[in-house]
């Protein structure tokens, strides 16, 4: 019988003091795009679709970092990185510092698929995001009370802040991501983000980045990651978990071996999601938490705010 498989998350860090109602908004988010991404798979839709569709669904939830929910730099103002690949042709897409387009992995789609190009940045982006039909929004559209609050303490702290919810009590690297396996055996992945609180303005992470913040390959595996960009975008982490899928290691093993490498390399803080070639799904984290879900044939949706052992 011919299978599919789905994964998202919607960051990861030390989540352990939040409220119920916060924890329960997470899992929320997470079980409506598992719901939306099944009935698309099942239907038979490409897992390019599905991948775009689902972080969609998280870039226009206020709780997730990014699109709506996105964090403010220094300047006070958005700037959203996203990417997206098709891991049938390895074509992908990226676009960096987005300012006025809630929904930014689909403007990477569309580099990817109208133009020539991997990676459009800054004005350029905005441009071709423009021309190509987007709607524009203004800056101030994505600055929520929960956000302005933050950007303040980060101010005052005098530091960039890895998105925290409720301030000083907790930590959370933001980024949502997601990674498909469809019904013909083809793997996509997406990542998108608003990075960290209290940026300089300009700065980029890893979630834009091909190999750092994301990777699919039909012959490998589809990965996304979330965490302190510097650090994954300098183990190249999506490929190097990647590389590790062969006859013996699947995806599960493969997420260990690459969280391993990453806290021994540089200490790294994040997590990854990943499907393998064969649909198997995998994910890991250095830190005590990931908001991540996922969904095969069976039919059985899983969420959690723990990495699985």
């Amino acid at each position: 019988m011919k299978k599919y498989s789905l994964i998202i998350h919607g960051g990861a860090g030390n989540i352990t003091n939040l409220s119920d109602e916060k924890r329960q908004s997470y899992l929320d988010g997470l079980k409506e795009c598992l719901g939306e991404g099944q009935k698309m798979l099942s239907l038979g839709r490409k897992s390019l679709d599905v991948v775009e569709r689902c972080v969609n669904i998280m870039e226009d939830n206020k709780i997730f970092n990014a699109g709506r929910g996105s964090v403010i730099n220094a300047e006070g103002e958005i700037e959203m990185d996203a990417s997206i690949m098709d891991g049938s042709n390895l074509m992908s897409g990226s676009v960096i510092g987005l300012k006025h387009y809630k929904n930014p992995v689909s403007v990477a789609r569309a580099v990817m698929e109208r133009t020539e190009h991997v990676m459009l940045a800054g004005e350029g982006a905005e441009e071709f995001a423009n021309k190509s039909g987007f709607k524009y929004f203004k800056n101030n559209f994505f600055k929520t009370e929960a956000r302005i609050r933050q950007a303040e303490e980060a101010k005052k702290r005098k530091k960039t802040v890895l998105d925290i919810d409720d301030l000083n009590k907790n930590k959370k690297m933001g980024t949502v991501g997601a990674v498909a396996y469809d019904l013909k055996g083809d793997i996509a992945a997406a990542t998108s983000t608003g990075g960290i609180a209290n940026k300089l303005k300009g700065r980029v992470g890893d979630s834009p980045i091909i190999g750092a913040g994301i990777y699919a390959s039909n012959k490998l595996a589809g990965v996304s990651a979330t965490g302190f960009g510097e650090q994954f975008i300098r183990c190249v982490v999506s490929f190097y978990a990647a590389m590790q899928i062969s006859d013996i290691c699947q995806a599960p093993g493969a997420c260990r071996i690459a969280m391993d490498y990453l806290r021994e390399s540089v200490k790294g803080l994040g997590g990854i999601i990943m499907i393998d070639r064969l649909g198997n799904i995998g994910c890991g984290a250095t830190c005590k938490n990931l908001i991540h879900g996922y969904i095969g044939s069976s039919a059985e949706l899983f969420t959690s705010l723990t990495p699985s052992s």
